[in-house]
């Protein structure tokens, strides 16, 4: 009843047709990597009926291509067989057992390819010949024999998924994809009665979903997703896609909402928009769809948290929110949410890390907070300790607040010792970053995970070699951290420091800086925008190709744009050799050529870190079995803290 007062838009049911979903929380279709063979696997199944379990009221399974040219990854789900059927009645079953609804998105994405089949990069098929700009694929224009074809692969397509037990399907015309390129009179130069006027632009898409309708049941949803602002000079705007909606409504169950095109740098930022964005910023755009077109309208965008989906739904907006993310960090979001344990929700940061980040490195979906996702299947139930152990865990950053929530979890006894008079490790610097405000969350989020499993927090508590003998730990988890250490250098310079130190209000810098980023990471970039936001004058010389190199592809798009407007100076492939007065030498990697800075009043460094693990020689002097985790074993970022956290409270 309390969450019902607290929420009462969000866990009302919503009804499509026959189909009644149990409350207005959805998951939109994203890819996981985890199918294999182009079917549904095991590991896609325990992931999709954890959010299920968790309380979501539908889950949209991500795109399932239609035909042949469709396959822009190697791991696309496919629809194009009827062996398909059965395998994904596995995934639906599982889902609709936990009392969640299934929609799955149909798939073609034209000339927004990625994958190389046999190590080769395939031919793209388009509307017309129009270049995408972001992947350098110049597509052939479809003739009208091959729309043919695709058109009717999306009705069969639908067709396999409601023998499968689907509720509905979702034609993906968002982000630039091939219907959003017949729509696009940027995009779509054709000549024929699939180019020029809108109805004509609008005419492939019309033909799939009569041909789909042709093919399934009666009571069979058929919805839309689409984009509002592509947010590009070429893309589309939110008024062109509105006269779309208000064209295509009569047509469709639901329209699906979202922002943002795969085919630019400017563009992409909105596929998975970052904690850069502010909350909801889609909601907006969805009110002015429901407004023309009285459709029932679904939008998601950067809505992480239940109070931010009421308002939303509260305000008319949208009939249901997109929460993926949210469920990707919390799978039990909506539980929690339902039974008023607002507290308890792990709420996502959007840093983009393991979701979409994953992806783009070929890797099963994840989240640096809580790395059992897409691990369902190994850790999503904890084995109880056959026996209770005193479990001391040093550190109190991320590696070590997952330890001590893990293995408090398990049943140990444990008691984690932090120096500080804070937990949260280097996370505590990094959320002073611009726009990096919500990485904070990270520690708050396993703060509050440790002290709900029974973890005992000792703050301001330093462990020593006679703390250890007077305690006696059955095991030691040892989640110490890393220091920051400066390279080899030759010569002085007027003034060197740390973006640690800087971020700690330990120094300042001088007006003309040079951030030195050896990392490519969030310091880096991150030190140089705030100091040129401060009004500094500001080159970066970074150790790769580009800035950011590191950070994830939207993410990194986001933040050399910001660089761009401040007016930093960008140089790559740099190596910081030395130094005289106020000159700064490099040695440009590739041609191995000297390269001369000059006027330089600061060196900021953002370089490796040096792991602290001077209690491990302690502890095997004393015999004390322990398990390094995090930067103590070696300097990498949170989620590598985090995952071995959780590694090390189950090997204890």
């Amino acid at each position: 009843m309390r969450a019902i007062m607290m929420f009462p838009h969000l866990f009302s049911p919503f009804t499509l047709k026959s189909t009644e979903i149990r409350n207005r929380i959805f998951s939109t279709g994203h890819d996981t990597y985890l199918p294999e063979g182009g079917l549904p696997s095991d590991s896609l199944i325990a992931y999709q009926r954890a959010r299920a379990k968790g309380g979501a009221g539908l889950i949209v399974i991500q795109v399932v291509g239609v035909h042949e040219t469709s396959r822009y990854t190697e791991s696309l789900l496919m629809g194009t067989s009827d062996d398909c059927i059965k395998p994904f009645s596995r995934l639906v079953d599982s889902i609709h057992r936990e009392g969640t609804k299934v929609f799955i998105q149909l798939f073609h994405p034209g000339r927004e390819l990625l994958g190389r089949p046999n190590g080769v990069v395939q031919p793209a098929f388009a509307p017309s010949h129009s270049p995408s700009e972001r992947f350098k694929v110049i597509p052939r224009q479809m003739p009208q024999s091959m729309i043919g074809e695709i058109v009717d692969g999306f009705a069969q397509a639908a067709r396999r998924m409601a023998e499968a037990g689907a509720d509905g399907v979702e034609i993906v015309a968002s982000h630039g994809y091939l219907p959003a390129q017949f729509m696009n009179p940027r995009v779509n130069h054709r000549q024929d009665h699939y180019g020029g006027s809108l109805d004509n632009r609008l005419r492939f898409t019309r033909e799939t979903i009569s041909a789909i309708r042709a093919l399934v049941p009666g009571d069979f949803i058929v919805g839309m997703r689409m984009s509002g602002d592509e947010h590009d000079e070429d893309g589309l705007v939110e008024d062109d896609s509105v006269a779309i909606a208000r064209a295509l409504a009569p047509e469709l169950d639901y329209i699906n909402v979202i922002a943002g095109t795969s085919a630019t740098a400017s563009g992409a930022t909105h596929i998975v928009p970052s904690m850069a964005n502010s909350t909801a910023y889609v909601a907006p755009f969805a009110q002015k769809v429901k407004q023309a077109t009285g459709a029932a309208v679904f939008v998601a965008g950067r809505i992480n948290q239940p109070q931010i989906a009421e308002q939303v739904l509260a305000s008319g907006s949208a009939d249901m929110c997109g929460m993926t993310r949210a469920m990707i960090a919390d799978p039990e979001m909506a539980n929690k949410a339902r039974a008023g344990k607002i507290d308890h929700i792990r709420a996502c940061i959007g840093c983009n890390q393991a979701c979409i980040g994953h992806f783009q490195l070929g890797l099963p979906i994840s989240c640096i907070q809580h790395p059992e996702t897409g691990r369902e299947l190994d850790y999503a139930e904890k084995p109880r300790a056959s026996v209770r152990k005193k479990v001391m865990v040093v550190g109190g950053g991320p590696a070590g607040l997952k330890a001590a929530a893990v293995a408090a979890e398990r049943g140990h006894d444990v008691h984690l010792h932090e120096r500080e008079s804070q937990t949260g490790g280097q996370t505590r610097l990094a959320q002073l970053l611009p726009k990096r405000a919500e990485f904070g969350g990270i520690a708050t989020n396993l703060t509050a995970e440790a002290d709900r499993h029974g973890a005992i927090i000792h703050r301001r508590s330093e462990v020593t070699r006679e703390m250890l003998l007077a305690e006696k730990p059955d095991a030691v988890i040892l989640a110490t951290g890393s220091r920051p250490h400066a390279p080899p250098f030759e010569g002085e310079v007027a003034q060197m420091v740390h973006v640690a130190d800087i971020l700690a209000g330990r120094a300042s810098t001088g007006q003309k800086v040079v951030v030195y980023d050896w990392m490519g990471d969030w310091g880096g970039s991150g030190i140089a925008e705030k100091l040129a936001a401060e009004g500094a004058h500001v080159r970066l010389a970074v150790n790769n190709h580009c800035a950011s190199a590191s950070i994830q592809t939207y993410v990194r798009f986001e933040q050399v744009a910001r660089l761009h407007k401040l007016g930093v100076e960008v140089h790559p492939w740099l190596r910081l050799y030395g130094g005289d007065g106020r000159t700064a030498y490099f040695i440009h990697t590739p041609s191995r050529e000297a390269v001369v800075m000059e006027d330089v009043d600061t060196i900021v460094l953002n370089t490796p870190n040096l792991q602290e693990d001077g209690l491990a020689p302690v502890l095997e002097e004393l015999g004390i079995p322990y398990h390094l985790a995090g930067d103590a074993l070696s300097p990498r970022t949170a989620e590598e803290a985090v995952y071995e956290g959780m590694l090390a409270a189950l090997a204890v």
